[in-house]
């Protein structure tokens, strides 16, 4: 079961929204007057969104989904048993060419389960072995666009990128204490998921 997207709505300093495409739209399209300048931000990649909200909120939901397909809500169709079919289950393998030198493919053949099987598990065991790194990596980018988007002109915002990429939360925590309350909680949050 896959979560569904979040974003986080922002005015200029304050934050103003969070939820799921379709909360954010019905709870901007409430505020008696839509502020010009919103921030609209991905959660899980820091990633800047243009949403039009002129229109019924179907028609903005409808116009966001054609242009950011990812948000859709998926909710309704993963509840939605799966009809067995006959045969043999589709397990999705694709066969392509792997290019190795003799003694490489003299080993493989040698492993327990043939050369197909000991590829698998040692593209498993590498992808579990960068997996951290990884994350790591995916959340401090994630955090850098949202602060390039929203923080680029507070104070010590430099020194802050520095603890970011240095995973220093107490010494981002400290530089970020005289930014506006929201985007500093929201800074935080993303990069050390406080």
């Amino acid at each position: 079961m896959m979560m569904n997207k979040t974003l986080t709505v922002f005015t200029r300093k304050r934050k103003i929204a969070a939820g799921s495409l379709a909360d954010v739209i019905r709870i901007i399209k409430a505020l008696p007057v839509i502020p010009e300048a919103l921030f609209i931000f991905d959660d899980q990649t820091g990633t800047r969104l243009e949403i039009d909200f002129s229109g019924e909120a179907n028609a903005v939901y409808a116009s966001a989904v054609q242009t950011y397909p990812e948000f859709h809500d998926n909710s309704a169709s993963e509840n939605t048993p799966e009809i067995k079919q006959r045969g043999r289950p589709k397990l999705g393998v694709i066969s392509k060419e792997v290019t190795l030198l003799p003694r490489q493919w003299e080993w493989l053949a040698s492993q327990r389960g043939g050369a197909s099987a000991t590829l698998r598990r040692l593209v498993d065991e590498a992808k579990k072995a960068t997996a951290a790194v990884e994350q790591q990596r995916k959340i401090i980018e994630s955090a850098y666009k949202f602060l390039s988007e929203m923080a680029g002109n507070l104070p010590d915002y430099d020194e802050c990128l520095r603890a970011l990429f240095a995973n220093d939360a107490a010494t981002f925590e400290k530089l970020t204490r005289s930014w506006p309350q929201d985007i500093r909680e929201h800074a935080i949050k993303m990069a050390f998921n406080q």
